[in-house]
């Protein structure tokens, strides 16, 4: 099954003529990097709330614990790699420096490379929504899976695609021996999650940029997605999984967005078609146990 029929669709008329640029530093100004979010009473399985299953798989590893500090006030999502449009690549990101997460920098640094997506695969942020309303959310991680290879999804984005119903693209991608590409910059919209909406503790989020167009997350979301295993080229539930050395990029990737752990979600959880299913078989525990390595 190809990338486009699995991972997702997302809208580039979203923006019609309501496009504001809006640099992705000022929205991360609203960042408030809130903790590890709160623990519910009772374990469910990933996709019945799936932000509340990895906040609570954080919470369970005892990383609250090592969180007394705050990390700087500045969002790190500006340290994150960035690029010109279409084609220069981004230059290595700079260690941060993390407080209460020290072992970050030096102790691991995963394989990096860019693959800038075609201008058509991507757009501006909107500070503005199609209704003349200002937008205020925080930034959100969504996570996804390519269902294909990795190199098969960059070569889709890096394709020029001229109809609106094709555009499509992730802010970074993490192969299977955990090297992170990076496709779009966070400072822009990755087209991720079409027709979507986070259900966070202040009720839902989604921003409509185009009111001929669903809204969806894609305004205020950073996607990531994992390289597939070669037994889950297919359109089954589950798979074998992702790999040590993914689960370790991703907890380094996030870490560095300096976003909120109780915002971290995934496709299916944001997805209103009731079609999208990735990460299939991610496991919350294994993630949160890469997260608690980098904590001192």
């Amino acid at each position: 099954m190809s990338c486009s029929e699995e991972t997702f669709v997302s809208h580039r008329r979203e923006t019609g003529g309501y496009g504001i640029r809006l640099l992705f530093s000022a929205l991360a100004t609203l960042v408030i990097f809130a903790g590890l979010g709160t623990v519910l009473a009772s374990t469910a399985s990933l996709g019945v709330n799936d932000s509340g299953m990895i906040s609570r798989a954080i919470a369970q590893s005892n990383l609250a614990a090592t969180n007394t500090e705050q990390p700087p006030s500045a969002s790190l999502i500006a340290k994150l790699p960035r690029f010109n449009r279409p084609e220069t690549p981004p230059r290595p990101p700079a260690p941060p420096s993390f407080l209460n997460w020290r072992q970050l920098e030096g102790a691991y640094v995963p394989p990096q490379e860019s693959a800038p997506a075609d201008p058509t695969n991507f757009g501006d942020r909107v500070s503005i929504d199609a209704y003349g309303r200002p937008i205020s959310n925080a930034p959100l991680v969504v996570l996804h899976e390519t269902v294909g290879t990795a190199s098969s999804a960059i070569n889709t984005f890096r394709a020029y695609t001229p109809r609106d119903e094709d555009q499509r693209s992730y802010h970074a991608l993490i192969r299977r021996n955990g090297t992170i590409v990076y496709i779009v910059p966070p400072e822009y919209r990755a087209f991720g999650a079409g027709n979507s909406m986070f259900n966070g503790p202040n009720g839902p989020e989604a921003v409509a940029t185009n009111p001929l167009f669903p809204p969806s997350v894609n305004n205020f979301a950073y996607h990531i997605s994992l390289e597939t295993p070669d037994d889950g080229r297919g359109n089954q539930a589950r798979h074998s999984g992702y790999t040590d050395a993914q689960y370790r990029s991703l907890a380094w990737l996030i870490l560095r967005t300096g976003i909120s752990f109780d915002r971290i979600t995934t496709h299916r959880d944001v997805d209103r078609s009731g079609s999208r299913r990735d990460p299939r078989s991610f496991d919350p525990q294994r993630f949160a146990r890469s997260l608690q390595e980098f904590a001192a």
